[in-house]
């Protein structure tokens, strides 16, 4: 699927990317900050992220999985790229030929890597402090750290690290606890281990709300793409700007008379005669098909417009009243849009609250069917006409 098949599209403001790293390298000096940007960079495009990311002062990347480390590697991208978890063990090889640095908490990966050739690898080593998720118990640590150091110049110990559970709530004593527990096994480890390795804790709520967890570095995801980590650390956030707008065009209008229904069910009614407006994209794109249930609304000539009816798999159907729309009109369902009233912005945040959920799993969840267009500083809009 690309751009120009397709009457809709989620434009990427690379610049908000750039923009955004740079407001937290501030923030955080004198620590330095690492973008993450696994899950094809939050549903934004991996490889564009990235190079904007570095292009903002990002030192290192961090992903998911290896063929997500790979993608990056075969785009010609250098520098670090950490492997935020441990991988299946047949998957080292390619770890060690890509140059990804692995994060380790098991003797049994540890040794899969080493015996994949690895000579001078980085690895990380990861402690579970409270989150129970992944990483090792802190009362292994010292043990991983030697057996680390038994293989010898095959693998070198360049960064711990743990991962914080409620830094989005800075009411909660939680984070501060795992710091302690996370201090506590750095100062029980051998200062050989310590020397030259990096030491990290904060995610993106950490990196704005927690000063004690900026160590050596900072892994920013969510905040990079301008999207809050929650709202108990908004606050924090108000100088990010969104990187995400999905764009698309109305593609059918008709005028529907008091009394009519619309969408599987037919669970709207309509109460006066209407301008019903069809817009071409739906939960396939990553719409949530009871978005409309809940208050969803779009955008066009800079006025919100509610979603009426069932989002369907390619299709939603919009009230826009008696206003007078046009086929090929502009539609924004996240983003901004200015009209003669003035300029509105539909944020991934606000679909979020309306569906009880975060802002990461709104962006990650426009699909792929949904092209991604980057937008550099002077680049020209796109126009297709329907």
């Amino acid at each position: 699927m690309t751009a120009a098949t397709r009457w809709a599209w989620a434009e990427i403001d690379l610049e908000a990317i750039e923009h955004n790293v740079r407001v937290i390298r501030e923030r955080v000096a004198p620590s330095a900050v690492w973008a993450v940007v696994k899950a094809d960079g939050y549903g934004h495009g991996a490889v564009d992220v990235s190079r904007a990311a570095i292009a903002g002062g990002a030192e290192g990347l961090a992903v998911a999985l290896v063929d997500e480390g790979i993608e990056l590697r075969e785009a010609g991208i250098e520098g670090p790229i950490l492997l935020l978890s441990e991988q299946p063990p047949d998957t080292a090889g390619h770890i060690v030929d890509n140059r990804l640095t692995p994060t380790v908490y098991t003797t049994g990966f540890v040794d899969s890597l080493a015996a994949a050739g690895a000579r001078g690898l980085p690895v990380h080593l990861k402690i579970d402090t409270g989150m129970h998720r992944v990483g090792a118990h802190p009362d292994d640590a010292r043990a991983l750290v030697t057996a680390i150091a038994g293989h010898g110049d095959r693998l070198r110990l360049a960064g711990i690290l743990t991962h914080l559970a409620v830094a989005d709530d800075p009411t909660d004593d939680f984070t501060r606890e795992q710091l302690r527990v996370f201090d506590a096994v750095l100062s029980e480890l051998p200062a050989e281990a310590r020397d030259d390795v990096l030491i990290h804790a904060a995610n993106s709520a950490g990196a704005l709300a927690h000063p004690n967890a900026r160590r050596s570095f900072v892994r920013a995801g969510i905040a990079i793409y301008g999207i809050s980590p929650g709202p108990g650390v908004a606050e924090h956030a108000v100088e990010l700007r969104p990187a995400m707008t999905v764009r698309t065009l109305v593609s059918h209008v008709k005028r529907v008379p008091l009394g009519s229904r619309v969408s599987y069910g037919l669970r709207h009614r309509f109460g006066s005669d209407t301008t019903l407006v069809t817009i071409p994209v739906g939960y396939a794109d990553g719409v949530p098909r009871r978005l409309s249930e809940v208050g969803g609304e779009v955008l066009i000539g800079g006025r919100r417009r509610p979603i009426v009816g069932a989002v369907t798999m390619d299709q939603l159907m919009v009230d826009a009243g008696d206003d007078d729309i046009r086929v090929g009109e502009e539609v924004v369902l996240i983003g901004e849009q200015a009209g003669p009233g003035g300029t509105d912005r539909i944020r991934a945040e606000e679909w979020a609250d309306r569906l009880g959920t975060i802002g990461y799993e709104i962006v990650c969840g426009i699909s792929a069917r949904m092209p991604r267009v980057p937008r550099t500083p002077g680049a020209p809009g796109r126009n297709i006409e329907p």
